[in-house]
């Protein structure tokens, strides 16, 4: 039956990675609106992305950064270059996520 097909496989290490990619774009999702709903805008390392806000608003701001990095995550997929999705993961990981949990666990809210 086609569903056992897809039930029953193992991924690949490719879609390991792009998966692994999307959760860490929604974990810097999740803490950057976190971070500026309670320490300001001024907080944001990136100053894009901190322009962006200014200009059009946290929500919408992250919603079109991360879609952005999703659909170029999506792209390298699929033209099978997974090493660097892997590596842009742990860029990402060592780079926003880290920060983030320093943060929001080490700087008193304002």
């Amino acid at each position: 039956m086609l569903v056992d097909k897809f039930v029953h496989r193992t991924l690949t290490r490719g879609e390991w990675a792009i998966l692994a990619f999307f959760l860490v774009q929604a974990l810097d999702a999740a803490f950057t609106y976190w971070g500026v709903s309670a320490h300001g805008r001024g907080v944001e390392g990136n100053p894009l992305l901190a322009s962006l806000m200014f200009s059009i608003g946290e929500g919408p701001a992250l919603a079109s950064a991360k879609l952005t990095a999703a659909g170029c995550g999506m792209i390298l997929h699929l033209t099978h270059v997974h090493r660097i999705v892997a590596v842009l993961t742990g860029i990402y990981v060592c780079a926003a996520i880290v920060p983030w949990l320093w943060v929001l666990t080490q700087v008193p809210v304002r």
